[in-house]
């Protein structure tokens, strides 16, 4: 089974400085049938305005991950941590017991554009923590690409979930293909270009929800990166 989450049938918001879409309900925008895909509930697509952000504000109990599409985010928490994140970069919070932290853009001129992705955690009530790592996109380049993992693979960002978040850059008429495990769930995110998913066409800002599919075979109409999440099966959630 796969599902189309299309790009324009996403949440939107505009704050003035903070443009939102969002593939899952978040803040005032709310559509029961789309609460998620297993133990992941948000995925994000922010536009930061030059000079504004996020003030400080709180999260408990969530696995949040911060991938910079272009323009920079400056972090910082109320364990100490500051710093900013770019492309080529990776950040990951785990919320745990609860963290307060502020998001920025630091530039006067340009525009930070990010996926912020949060995915439930297999406990609740852990430590919180924070993680920074390198994320080349040439490491992308035809190849699944480790973003985050459950035990840190490739240097990935550690989250507390059975969960992998992989990213891939695929050339024009290039192909991949995704064997997930019996049971698993999968979620396909497209940030940029257009690619087929098993014959079913995919454009940026449109997803999928994948589950019993023995393979998955992805091929780009043109240079194409997307985001695969490789998630427990429901039964598993926290």
């Amino acid at each position: 089974m796969i599902s189309l989450r299309p790009s324009a049938e996403r949440g939107f918001a505009d704050h003035g400085w903070l443009l939102a879409r969002h593939s899952f309900s978040f803040a005032e925008y709310y559509d029961p049938a789309e609460m998620g895909w297993g133990a992941l509930r948000v995925i994000n697509e922010d536009r930061v305005a030059p000079g504004t952000g996020f003030g400080t504000h709180g999260h408990r109990d969530m696995e949040i991950v911060t991938y910079i599409l272009a323009g920079t985010l400056e972090h910082k928490d109320s364990l100490g941590h500051v710093g900013q994140i770019r492309r080529g970069e990776v950040q990951r919070m785990s919320a745990g017991k609860g963290i307060m932290h502020s998001e920025y853009n630091p530039s006067a001129e340009e525009e930070t554009h990010l996926l912020q992705i949060w995915i439930q955690p297999a406990e609740k009530g852990t430590r919180a923590s924070y993680e920074q790592q390198a994320l080349p996109v040439e490491e992308m380049r035809g190849r699944w690409r480790l973003v985050a993992s459950p035990d840190g693979a490739e240097g990935s960002p550690t989250i507390g979930q059975d969960a992998r978040l992989y990213a891939t850059v695929l050339g024009a008429d290039e192909s991949a293909a995704f064997r997930p495990a019996p049971g698993r769930l999968v979620y396909v995110h497209v940030v940029r270009g257009r690619l087929s998913l098993n014959g079913l066409s995919l454009v940026s800002g449109d997803g999928a929800k994948v589950a019993d599919e023995a393979e998955l075979e992805f091929v780009a109409g043109e240079e194409s990166e997307f985001l695969l999440f490789d998630l427990p099966p429901q039964a598993e959630q926290a």
